[in-house]
């Protein structure tokens, strides 16, 4: 914005806030003067929009344009989200229009208020600076009342009463603007414990890795090695990024003597299976450091020990992470026996869950 230089203090001994004599003899001096000294400052100038009433309507009219921009970007987004379900994700084409147009309605619903906003103001509202003298912040009764009125005189600066295209623009782009944030809120679903509770893995699954999808032999895998893997032929189920996500295994090779006692029974020659889904917040478990064997979570922090079956023993996380039972078949290639052992991700369902039947129990 410009400055309105013609409204500068003459000094800067300004008295310091919080200087109550200073404060009580510059009453006392009697009320500020309407104008001060130009120190030599360029003088302000004024814009096109304030000596031209055609710019003016014109800048007007661009405001406009941008409001009813979001506007439109609302109904695109809705529009989207009902005419592209997602009901089959393995159409990549379904996901790249479902996304464009999301992401396009959402850009141009924010952003049409939000260029609209700083382009009135730059264009139409006052720009002309007001230099104060500094001062207590309590201040008199008449001090308030001065300051109500400024509140007041801003209002009728901005000229949204006397301007009803931008203002009538305006409230209905800021109150179409919220929708699709609670339509997609809406996708985060009912209480996800029967959802997590049972995955794609069956008895006799191969193991492959992900995202090749070739299948992998004991004898493939070296001390220390971690391999990301999925259950074969995933792809073929319905809703298959879902499944994909909760299936997610991280397949590690241990000295068989290393294996903890209780997670024995689940590995296949020192080769042990994990679920991927942070028991905290269910961030991807990714990060396995071979010296210590520990697994680490790189959003919060929870750390695994893997030579304790996966327990906690730094960070929020409140159980350890699920095993998935394996074993060979007749090929050599690692297969599941069972599904995991719990329940995969998150754990505030599940206490929930034990809560109410130690509650009921009692």
């Amino acid at each position: 914005m410009s400055s309105n230089h013609d409204l500068t203090p003459a000094t800067s001994s300004a008295p310091a806030h919080g200087d109550a004599s200073t404060d009580v003899a510059r009453r006392e001096s009697g009320p500020l003067p309407e104008r001060f000294e130009n120190p030599g400052l360029p003088p302000h100038v004024d814009r096109l929009a304030d000596t031209d009433p055609k710019a003016a309507k014109r800048a007007e009219r661009q405001v406009a344009f941008l409001f009813l921009l979001s506007i439109v970007g609302t109904v695109l987004t809705i529009t989207a989200y009902f005419a592209i379900p997602l009901r089959d994700q393995s159409e990549e084409q379904i996901l790249f229009w479902s996304n464009l147009l999301l992401g396009l309605g959402i850009a141009f619903a924010l952003g049409g208020i939000g260029f609209g906003a700083v382009h009135w103001a730059k264009t139409l509202m006052p720009d002309h600076e007001v230099v104060e003298e500094r001062h207590s912040i309590d201040g008199t009764p008449e001090e308030q009342a001065d300051a109500a009125q400024i509140l007041r005189d801003g209002v009728g600066e901005s000229g949204i009463g006397r301007r009803p295209l931008i203002r009538n623009t305006l409230i209905g782009a800021a109150a179409l603007a919220p929708l699709p944030a609670v339509l997609l809120l809406k996708d985060t679903g009912p209480n996800p414990e029967g959802v997590l509770a049972e995955t794609i893995w069956t008895g006799g699954t191969r193991l492959v890795t992900d995202p090749t999808g070739d299948p992998i032999r004991a004898t493939d895998l070296v001390v220390g090695q971690v391999v990301h893997v999925q259950p074969a032929g995933i792809e073929e189920a319905d809703h298959f990024l879902d499944e994909k996500a909760k299936a997610a295994v991280l397949l590690i090779r241990l000295e068989p003597e290393e294996v903890a006692p209780e997670a024995v029974e689940g590995s296949y020659g020192g080769i042990v299976a994990y679920s991927k889904i942070c028991t905290h917040m269910g961030c991807p478990v990714a990060l396995y450091e071979q010296q210590t064997h520990h697994l680490l979570c790189p959003c919060h922090q929870t750390t695994f020990d893997v030579l304790q079956n996966c327990k906690v023993i730094f960070g929020p996380g409140k159980r350890p992470l699920p095993q998935l039972p394996i074993s060979v078949d007749d090929e050599g290639y690692l297969v599941a026996t069972d599904g995991f052992d719990g329940t995969v991700g998150p754990s505030y369902w599940e206490l929930e869950r034990d809560r109410t039947r130690i509650e009921e129990e009692a």
